[in-house]
């Protein structure tokens, strides 16, 4: 391999080839794929991680269009086998979803008409000849930018049967990043409208289609088929905890180090495995991001968060920033380098995403951002721990690249200026300025807080306390190390919110924190709402814990925070 061509940003195969750019052998998923013999493939995987290089690559092997190109895999493996002969010889049809990311429904669906009348003109050489009658004509002619959605819904499977008339041979139909649009669907609220369209879609296009030889489709996510693949039992699911393909996407340790070593950094191993090894496909438990390899190879050995830096981390932002207390502790341990024990479903069901926390972590195992340390299977429904055939999970954040990108992401959700850094909230609590303390979090509040994020629903009256109580813990994400963050657990006769117990108490006191959405009907004022919270930190024996400890209370600090919609005072 030529490390000295290492090159960023390359998803064309032929241009990698032809120009000689950096590569590692991956030819061999072509035999796998075709061996399994699969109808239809899914495979998902983390972004930046090889699919659409694989995806191109699949099409130059097969397609028609580069018949003779066996120059492409010359000195790759899979010229050693047989398959050679199956060069170039199919009509294959190749699309991504990679760029349809849109605000609204109208604007998705205007999107994906663009890429299915870039197909139809690119094989415009279908109306030379009788091959297609005068209505089929015609209806390839209508073929346009800004189709209504019933049309362009069946378009990829006339596009397949026109294909197969022309060349006698059924299609080979690849569709790359075909989540994205789904992820921006739900992102910005139309997720019911794309789940219709998709459905309709990927139904003529992969299940009732007479004329497809083989479908291959990659993406991040596994949506579940409930939502867009209904009814497709011709298709084979295969996610990052499969044994299939394990190998094919993402670089394995004896190729980075063999790629280390031609580059001449053979010495930064080692640390090159703790920032970005660590992801696990199937039985492979130590893969690498090919965009951090390639990129600290072409930077020559500066050490940088490349895959995190770049795009694709809305999605996950906004889970952890509106998630639960719940998710936002597990994040905290989480960056103190601690492991946590979760049911995991890789079916991902958006609808399930502002609720489940499980369903959260199913989304960052599948992109990439969580590792399997281990996996349990319950033998018996009598073992405690759950029903027969459940699998747990034991999690943990893949590497120090992430680490540090979740850092950054917490840091970030608190302001840019340094007037509303979150680090000022910190330094004010624990110099016990409680003005400071006060004045940015009303300024934060104001800016941050919308009233979706702190409206309680009518049966959840609980949800606006549950909102500011998993903000906070998330302000103290610097405090990991320093002090054990705790929250929710018993002690004395109830369960404090938050407890912050110091590693070296010459150093700092305890911390009791506990939050109070203002009632209008019981209280007048904030400030009773804050006495209430010191009431039942007292009541309540909140620091029987930490007395029980060693702690003499006159080192044990107790605030309230009390929260008006935007107004908070905390005392």
């Amino acid at each position: 391999m030529d490390t000295n061509r290492a090159g960023l940003g390359y998803q064309n195969f032929e241009e990698v080839r032809t120009n000689h750019i950096f590569y590692i052998d991956k030819t061999d998923f072509i035999r796998e794929w075709w061996e399994n013999a699969d109808k239809v493939t899914l495979i998902t995987r983390p972004r930046r991680f090889g699919k659409t290089l694989n995806m191109s690559m699949t099409e130059c092997f097969f397609s028609n269009k580069y018949t003779g190109r066996g120059d492409l895999f010359e000195g790759l493996s899979i010229w050693d086998y047989e398959y050679r002969k199956l060069q170039g010889t199919y009509p294959v049809i190749f699309l991504s979803f990679a760029n349809i990311k849109a605000s609204k429904y109208e604007d998705m669906e205007y999107k994906i008409t663009e890429v299915i009348a870039d197909l139809y003109e690119k094989n415009n050489y279908l109306l030379e000849g009788k091959l297609l009658s005068k209505n089929e004509r015609e209806y390839y002619q209508g073929i346009k930018t800004g189709i209504q959605d019933t049309i362009a819904a069946g378009a990829i499977h006339l596009m397949a049967d026109f294909l197969q008339r022309y060349y006698s041979k059924k299609v080979i139909i690849i569709l790359d990043e075909y989540d994205t649009p789904m992820q921006e669907a739900w992102l910005s609220g139309y997720w019911d409208e794309a789940v219709r369209f998709f459905s309709s879609l990927f139904n003529a296009t992969f299940k009732t289609n007479d004329h497809l030889e083989r479908g291959l489709i990659t993406g991040v996510t596994r949506v579940a088929k409930e939502s867009i693949f209904t009814g497709m039992n011709n298709l084979d699911v295969i996610t990052t905890t499969s044994d299939e393909y394990a190998a094919s996407f993402g670089f394995t340790e004896e190729e980075v180090f063999q790629a280390l070593d031609d580059a001449g950094l053979g010495n930064e191993k080692q640390k090159v495995k703790r920032w970005y090894d660590g992801f696990t496909f199937g039985s492979y438990t130590d893969i690498y991001n090919p965009w951090s390899i390639v990129s600290f190879i072409k930077k020559k050995g500066k050490y940088d968060a490349y895959w995190s830096n770049t795009s694709g981390n809305g999605l996950v932002n906004a889970l952890i920033q509106k998630g639960n207390p719940n998710i936002k502790q597990t994040m905290e341990e989480l960056l103190q380098g601690k492991s946590f024990v979760a049911e995991i479903d890789e079916k991902i069901v958006f609808d399930q995403l502002n609720g489940s926390a499980n369903a959260v972590w199913s989304l960052l195992l599948a992109t990439g951002y969580l590792k399997v340390l281990k996996l349990e299977t319950v033998e018996s429904d009598e073992d405690g721990l759950g029903e027969e055939g459940d699998v747990w999970y034991t999690l943990t954040l893949t590497n120090l690249e992430v680490k540090r990108l979740f850092r950054k992401m917490v840091k970030g959700w608190f302001g840019g200026s340094a007037e509303m850094s979150y680090s000022n909230f910190i330094k004010a609590l624990l110099l016990n300025d409680v003005d400071g303390m006060n004045e940015f979090m009303n300024k934060i509040a104001l800016h941050s807080f919308s009233s979706f994020d702190i409206a309680g629903g009518v049966s959840d009256d609980d949800a606006p306390e549950r909102f500011y109580h998993g903000f906070v813990l998330g302000l103290m994400v610097e405090l990991a190390g320093r002090f054990e963050i705790t929250s929710n657990r018993e002690s004395g006769f109830g369960r404090y919110d938050v407890m912050l117990t110091p590693a070296d108490r010459e150093k700092d006191c305890a911390y009791i924190i506990e939050f109070k959405v203002h009632k209008p009907l019981r209280e007048k004022d904030l400030a009773e709402t804050v006495a209430n919270a010191h009431a039942q930190i007292d009541e309540k024996l909140y620091d029987a814990k930490l007395i029980a400890e060693g702690f003499d209370p006159g080192q044990i600090r107790k605030y309230g925070f009390a929260f008006q919609g935007k107004t908070c005072l905390i005392g």
